[in-house]
């Protein structure tokens, strides 16, 4: 028997057209996600996959429903706890990078953890060990634009490590990316979770992707079903 990390019950996420016709994007999922695998959720565009994402993650309020994350009801939390919550608990790769331009890979990944209370000294160090995990250890002075497009990516995984999160939530991560650095991203997904147990939900359109997973999920017309 699996233990559930996170268990998601009711969700219903609406939103409204430019003519005030109410768009029902997400009708009452439930759903439980299992500590230490990986697991993916697939489907169409516009099927709602990364606004259920955003939501499990914290990063957007459900019209309806709860979200538990190790037993914390996360929408009862105050706006600045839920963000602590998160810094302390989530780690969240994006589809696009997002990494700020004018700091190198180091510094990138070290200011998550100056948030969260560390030393700028304890920050760095704890970076370059991560960006060495994540194979980026000769490009930590780097700035984000003298990156591939791949390794910028994986700055981006490390930044999601950097206050060893519970779960990584992944939204297309390797859909701006060629097919090598792909598969890169995917033999470094599979790695993390094997050597440190970290559980992952990711959204994705990769059929490459999709053969990592323990788990899969597939959302259509607003509802969720299990695949595998």
């Amino acid at each position: 028997m699996n233990s559930i990390i996170l268990e998601a019950k009711e969700i219903r996420k609406s939103f409204l057209r430019l003519n005030n016709q109410k768009l029902d994007i997400i009708k009452g999922v439930s759903f439980e996600l299992d500590a230490g695998k990986i697991t993916m959720i697939v489907g169409a565009s516009g099927a709602g996959k990364s606004t259920l994402l955003h939501i499990l993650s914290g990063l957007d309020y459900p019209d309806n429903g709860t979200v538990k994350i190790k037993d914390t009801d996360i929408f009862k939390l105050s706006d600045e706890k839920l963000s602590a919550f998160r810094n302390k608990n989530i780690g969240f790769v994006f589809q696009f990078h997002h990494l700020l331009p004018e700091f190198d890979a180091l510094e990138n990944v070290a200011i998550p953890m100056m948030i969260n209370g560390k030393s700028l000294l304890q920050a760095k160090k704890e970076s370059e060990s991560i960006l060495d995990l994540v194979g980026l250890s000769d490009r930590i002075h780097h700035k984000p634009s003298e990156l591939s497009g791949g390794e910028q990516q994986r700055v981006a995984v490390a930044r999601a490590l950097a206050n060893n999160p519970s779960i990584i939530f992944a939204d297309e991560p390797t859909g701006n990316l060629d097919s090598f650095s792909s598969s890169k991203i995917h033999e470094l997904f599979q790695e993390l979770n094997s050597k440190l147990n970290l559980t992952f939900l990711i959204v994705t359109h990769n059929p490459e992707l999709v053969k990592i997973s323990h788990n899969i999920f597939e959302m259509r017309d607003g509802l969720l079903t299990k695949k595998k």
